[in-house]
């Protein structure tokens, strides 16, 4: 804690005074251009990734960066889309993964989340993405599954989102993009989920392979 209480006490001194118009405005409302659901893991930091300020992302974080179909539980992370997507009007929704994450080991691995039940219960939001792995994976070295039980995962949260009225209908609109990412934190990469290409292609390249199969 005293760690953090110096923090405190140095952003109050030497940070807020630079930017408290900053602040100031924020205090009147918020204006995100998009929703960033990632895990709930210490080492990921959404604005450091995307070296963004304070009000420029609206940001979801739990176990996994799991997206539960509408109706399958009234939780924070539903409540969090539809009020990000319907009151914020977000203009695009990231679902991001990253590398050694103790979820996807838990959903490779069962036995290592038995002893912490609540975890086990979540991570059943993951089972396409194990089940995928399971069926198409099989051979491949503990870390390679491990970043493929990952990728197979965002893509598996993207296509829950989908299932989100106020999503569908802002998809439909063009008012709302979907992306999904991947971060290795050894070396800072992003990848995106290219539809076009079905793989994970460098985050920004994946648009101009979508556009490159189309033409």
């Amino acid at each position: 804690m005293k760690k953090l209480i110096e923090g405190v006490s140095k952003f109050q001194r030497d940070v807020y005074p630079r930017q408290r118009q900053l602040f100031e405005r924020l205090a009147q409302k918020q204006q995100p251009s998009a929703l960033f659901i990632t895990c709930s893991d210490s080492r990921i930091d959404p604005t450091l990734i995307t070296q963004t300020m304070p009000g420029e992302l609206f940001i979801c974080r739990n176990v996994g960066n799991m997206v539960p179909a509408h109706g399958e539980v009234a939780g924070g992370v539903s409540a969090t889309i539809e009020y990000a997507v319907m009151a914020l009007k977000v203009k695009a929704v990231i679902v991001c993964g990253h590398s050694g994450c103790g979820a996807m080991h838990g959903l490779l691995s069962p036995e290592k989340v038995a002893s912490m039940p609540s975890v086990a219960s979540w991570l059943k939001y993951g089972e396409t993405a194990r089940f995928v792995v399971e069926q198409n994976y099989t051979g491949l070295p503990t870390e390679q599954r491990l970043v493929a039980i990952t990728e197979q995962n965002v893509i598996a949260q993207i296509n829950n989102l989908k299932t989100h009225p106020g999503v569908a209908a802002a998809v439909q609109r063009g008012d709302l993009e979907l992306h999904g990412w991947y971060y290795e934190i050894e070396t800072g990469a992003v990848s995106a989920f290219s539809p076009g290409a079905r793989q994970f292609v460098p985050v920004g390249e994946e648009v101009a392979i979508v556009a490159g199969k189309s033409e």
